[in-house]
């Protein structure tokens, strides 16, 4: 939408309705053809500003979802205030049926059809905010469904991460588990090497025993027995 055709339309419905608003306590003191021309410029003023709201009724068609509520409720405004000036204006005018009858053959500002081309437009508009409610609505569940697609995509992607997580740590307990027994393993072999050492030296020293013995006996026999 426009936004400043639709403020050029809001000024010129603006100065239309300041003119119409007068219009009815003027009638009301005027008389003879004094009245009958009010009556008539009433009128003409009348279906220029329903010309006006038409043209703004377009206006709204095209306008953005986010402006056509306020501008809904600004049109019914309008109409009616206009609906309240035409019954300000036959009251005021109460005694000419005949010219009134004339004035309303050529715009028809009481007629029937009037009344019902108001009520249509007034359709149209609640059509139009209805419309507008739905697609907003639409909207609404569009962005709803695709949040539950993402957060069931963030959900799948958590398990699949949880997952690797989980063969990650079933690795690093295996690992963990191989290092036990390999530990185990050398503990084992730490011993027996100990044992060993420890036997090679007993051996170690009974041979070194059985040496000192020998050269004992050696020395013995060669130096002090004769």
């Amino acid at each position: 939408m426009s936004s400043e055709e639709f403020e050029k339309l809001h000024e010129m419905y603006r100065s239309l309705y300041e003119e119409l608003k007068l219009m009815p306590d003027k009638a009301q003191k005027s008389h003879g053809e004094e009245r009958k021309r009010l009556v008539r410029t009433f009128d003409e003023r009348h279906g220029e500003a329903e010309e006006v709201l038409q043209g703004m009724e377009e206006e709204l068609r095209i306008a953005p979802p986010s402006y056509r509520n306020s501008m809904s409720t600004k049109l019914r405004m309008y109409r009616r205030d206009l609906g309240k000036l035409q019954r300000d204006m036959k009251n005021s005018a109460p005694g000419f049926g005949s010219s009134y009858n004339t004035v309303q053959g050529n715009h028809g500002i009481y007629s029937s059809q009037n009344q019902h081309s108001t009520h249509l437009q007034s359709q149209r508009a609640l059509l139009l905010q209805g419309t507008d409610a739905l697609n907003n609505a639409s909207q609404s569940i569009e962005r709803s469904q695709r949040i539950a697609a993402e957060t069931e995509q963030i959900g799948t992607d958590i398990i699949e991460e949880l997952g690797e997580q989980r063969e990650q740590l079933d690795r690093t307990r295996n690992r963990l588990a191989n290092t036990g027994e390999n530990l185990s393993r050398s503990r084992k072999i730490l011993r027996a090497m100990s044992r060993r050492v420890v036997t090679n030296k007993l051996l170690l020293g009974i041979i070194i025993l059985m040496e000192l013995a020998i050269l004992g006996a050696v020395i013995y026999l060669k130096f002090f027995r004769k």
